[in-house]
Parts: structure tokens; sequence; C-alpha cells
């Protein structure tokens, strides 16, 4: 048995009416009102009709029933009616009274010649006489019956003319009401049109929030929320600027002490300084390639930009998806396996309890793994030799954290501000080799895009830095 199709409209007749409709607003509001409009006058007056039918009715009814009653004291009981042969000039034969006595003698009628027969039904009947129909009402007294009859169609013509005459005010005040309605639509779609003109006439780089003030309630928060984008774009163009600068101004030194390294290969006097200018400038190179791919990995970042709450509430960052992050973390750790044996560090997952369960996130699979993998980078350099970096996670009132902790110098708490902007790196790292002051900025970045926050303390078990990237309660983070 096959289930029954939903009520409703098709999906193939629903793109026809998108495609039926016009674009515009305010033409769809005069559409729809327009059309309601006319299909309430064409049903106001159809019952304006009937109802005027329906009263003249009962009025020609009430008519000849107190026509009766007026003739039930004014007639003489031996009333004749007129001798034949001498029918008056202005016979009406549309309306007749007649008066029969209680034996059957019609002692008085109306018109010559339009006797109607005589009814022994008391009271409104239709009676069929002279090829038409007649309503007749018959009164009876103490010895006469009287009737009162009406042409029906003269009787239908007339209600007719009058209930179209209750039509005339219809038809006069609909055209009246759709201009009415025409110009409150112009007059209340009239701000719009000012924002309108006013977003043609900017130029592209004019970012300013458009004025609500005027607007209607139903589209000032169309127009917040319109503005918040812009100032997120005007945000991510400042942000791109200055971008753009400091990574001319930070590549600016790795390329000039390349220039120098090479300079000073070409004049190595012998084979031993030659070997030694080779290998400062392959490492040249190799710091030079490292800052690259993290100018890169950020630029990438940023361009995703900032989910809105809304957006971060619902789990709706660019590219998300359910991220395991023990699986993730195990991957991970295997790629940097060799860089941390060659540290002689202990790198690996924590042993806490919680480790039992994975920890799944929403958020894009390859950026979790960058701030993974910045986070991992970022410890390997910094941590001494023979120290130890743990990978973990934790969950408390906060909400549920991804947490990287090691052993080495940690970062003082006045520098914790500073080392997540771009390029700027902690005292304690000064003597590192290779650091360039973009990981934490990419590890904010990213945790940003995945509605998350990043913090920096101490850690409590190894003594050095904790890196926690926390998705507070609100958001979309579960456990599989």
């Amino acid at each position: 048995m096959t289930a029954a199709a939903p009520l409703g409209f098709s999906s193939a007749a629903r793109h026809w009416l998108r495609r039926c409709l016009p674009g515009s607003l305010g033409a769809r509001l005069l559409l729809f009102i327009g059309a309601a409009i006319v299909l309430t006058a064409l049903l106001q007056g159809v019952l304006a009709y009937r109802n005027a039918l329906a009263q003249t009715d009962t009025l020609f009814d009430y008519q000849m029933q107190q026509t009766a009653f007026a003739l039930r004291a004014g007639l003489p009981v031996d009333a004749r009616g007129r001798p034949q042969g001498t029918p008056p000039e202005d016979e009406n034969n549309e309306f007749i009274v007649q008066v029969w006595t209680n034996e059957g003698l019609r002692i008085f009628e109306s018109a010559f010649g339009t006797a109607l027969p005589q009814m022994a039904v008391l009271g409104f009947a239709d009676v069929p006489a002279r090829g038409t129909m007649y309503r007749v009402f018959s009164l009876q007294t103490r010895s006469q019956v009287i009737q009162v009859a009406q042409d029906m169609h003269v009787r239908t013509a007339l209600a007719r003319e009058a209930a179209l005459r209750s039509l005339w005010p219809i038809a006069l005040l609909a055209p009246l009401l759709a201009l009415a309605v025409w110009w409150g639509v112009r007059r209340s779609l009239a701000p719009v049109q000012r924002v309108r003109r006013e977003l043609a006439m900017r130029q592209p780089q004019d970012l300013a929030p458009v004025p609500v003030a005027g607007l209607p309630e139903e589209m000032q928060p169309l127009v917040r929320e319109f503005n918040a984008l812009l100032q997120r774009v005007d945000q991510a163009f400042e942000a791109q600027q200055h971008f753009v600068a400091d990574a001319a101004h930070e590549l600016r030194s790795p390329l000039a002490a390349l220039q120098l390294q090479l300079q000073a290969l070409q004049r190595a006097p012998g084979p031993a300084e030659r070997e030694l200018a080779q290998q400062r400038l392959a490492a040249g190179i190799e710091r030079a390639k490292h800052l690259v791919e993290q100018l890169l990995a950020l630029a990438r970042q940023e361009a995703r930009g900032t989910p809105t709450p809304a957006q971060a509430a619902a789990g709706q960052g660019a590219g998300a998806g359910l991220v395991d992050l023990r699986a993730l973390a195990e991957q991970v750790l295997a790629e940097t396996a060799v860089m941390a044996q060659a540290r002689q560090l202990d790198v690996g997952l924590s042993e806490a309890p919680q480790l039992q369960h994975s920890f799944a996130v929403a958020a894009d699979p390859q950026a979790m793994a960058t701030l993974l993998r910045n986070l991992l980078d970022n410890a390997i350099k910094y941590v001494p030799a023979g120290g130890r970096v743990d990978v973990g996670w934790s969950q408390d009132a906060q909400g549920r954290a991804l947490v990287v902790e090691d052993s080495g110098p940690g970062i003082a708490e006045h520098e914790r501000e500073r080392v997540v902007q771009r390029f700027v790196r902690g005292h304690n790292a000064g003597g590192m080799a290779g650091g360039s002051g973009l990981g934490l900025a990419i590890v904010q970045s990213i945790a940003r895009s995945a509605g998350a926050q990043l913090l920096l303390d101490a850690s409590p078990s190894l003594g050095g830095l904790r890196v926690r990237i926390l998705w507070p309660a609100q958001a979309p983070a579960a456990q599989a």
C-alpha cells in the first residue's frame, strides 16, 4: 500500500509559481493584496447579491401580506367585480387582488380577465397561471377569501435590480481600496528604496554601516546583520593589509640573510669554509621555507573568517565535519615522532582516564590537523632535550578541551596575550632556532574558525606550558 501524497503544491508547481511571481517585494505585495481585494470584493458582491435577493423577496411577501390584511376590513360582504366588457385603461396584471366568498363566488378582482385558480391552501404558495408563475398569498375571513398575487418574473426582475444597485458601492470602493493599498505599499517600501540607492552610490572601499533610523522594524534586524557583515569585511581587509605588511617585513630579513650566505659561499677560500657556508645556506633556506609555509597556512585560515556566534553554536564553520581528535592526535604524533626522537623527547598521549573514550568535535579535519601539528612543533622546538610533551583532553564546567602540555620553559603570564599575535615570540624562546612567531597565531585562527578558544597557562603536572583548545559547554562537542 503506497503512502498518500502530502497535501499542498508539488515541487513543479512551486517552481512554476516562483517563476511567475515578480522579483520585487513591492510588486509581490501589490499582487497578493490586489488579488485578495478582488477575491474579497467578488465574494462580498455574491453574498450581497444573494442577500439583497432574499431581503427583496421577503419584502415583497410582506407587502402582499399587508395588502391582504388591509383589504380584510375594507371590503363589503357583497362586493362585486367590474362588469365584463369595461376593462380599465390602467389594468395591471403584475399585481392581482381577488376576493372570493366562502361559497366559492369571486366577488372582486383588480384586473379584468386575470382570474387565478381558487386556492384552498391558505398562506403563501406558487401558482402557475396565464403562462407564468405567480406568488400567491391567501387569507380567509369569516365570509371571504382574499388572494394577493404577484408575477414571479416581475418580482425577480425588481429584486435583481435592487440587488445590482447594492453592488455599486462595492464596485466603486474596490478600486479606491486598491489605490490606497498601492500608495501604502509604496510609502512603506520607500526606506528600503532609500537604502538601495545609498548602497548603489557607494564606492567599493566604503564599508560604513547603513543607517537604521527610519527603517521598518522588520527591516532593522536585516540591516543590523548586514552592518555586522560589513564590519567583519572591514576587519578582514584591515587584517589582510596588516598581514601583507608584516609578511613583507618578516621576509626581508631571511631573504637578506640568504643573500649574505650565498655571497659567503661564493667567497669561501677552501673546502671547509665552503662546506660550512653550504650548511648555513641550507639552514637559512629551510627557515625561509618554514616561514613561507606558516604564512600561507595563516593566510588560508584567516581567509576562512571567524564564524558568527550562531554559526559556531551550530557547528557551521567553514568545512565543518565531525573530527575524532583521538585518531587525529595519533596520526599527528606519528608524523612528528622522528623529530621528537632526534631531540630525545617523550611525546605521546596522556595517560589520563578520559583517553579511554573518543573526543569528537565539529571542525575542519585538515585545519585541526594543522592546529595540532603547530602545537607539537612548538613544543618539540622549545622543550629541552629529555623533556616530555603530552596530548590529551579534559572536561569541566567550562566545556571540553584539547590539551597539549610540556615540561619546557613555558611562557610568562604577562606575555601570554602577546604571543598569540603574528610574528611575536616569548622571551624564553629567544634563543631557540627556527621560530617564526606564527605558530600560536595560526592555532588561534583555527580555534576561532572551529568555535573554540585558545587558552594558555602553566601545566600543573609537567611545569611548562599548557595549551587548551576549549569548546564551551554550548558548543557542539560530542563524545563518540
